[in-house]
């Protein structure tokens, strides 16, 4: 846990830099290869290839809730790896779904929270 911690703060520390735009070909690249794409989108309103709402919410949505928020980047990075708890959604009745699965799996520590940085340093 305490190796984890560490790792997590100095990857928050490196990746405040790494903010990009919504079109960066290498987030777009790096949350198409990890699956997020499948429950969401970047754009409000946007919908999916099969032509369906997105499950989870846009990211320019989660980029405007978490806005100067303190933890955001820590909390949204474990929400990203350890899923979200059904039960306190609080974008329920927002988009479809109702919770995130852990996605450990499907991309590493450090790769999420590069993903988180961009996804809050969208406008």
């Amino acid at each position: 846990m305490k190796h984890t911690l560490i790792a997590l703060c100095a990857t928050v520390l490196t990746v405040s830099a790494w903010a990009a735009p919504a079109d960066d070909e290498a987030a777009v690249k790096l949350a198409t290869g990890a699956g997020c794409m499948t429950c969401h989108h970047i754009e409000p309103g946007a919908k999916g290839p099969n032509g369906m709402a997105p499950i989870g919410p846009a990211w320019r949505d989660v980029s405007a809730k978490y806005k100067g928020q303190k933890n955001a980047q820590q909390q949204l990075t474990a929400t990203v790896l350890g899923g979200s708890n059904p039960y306190e959604s609080h974008w329920k009745g927002k988009v479809s779904g109702l919770a995130m699965p852990p996605n450990k799996v499907a991309i590493s520590e450090a790769d999420a929270a590069k993903l988180v940085a961009w996804i809050l340093d969208l406008k």
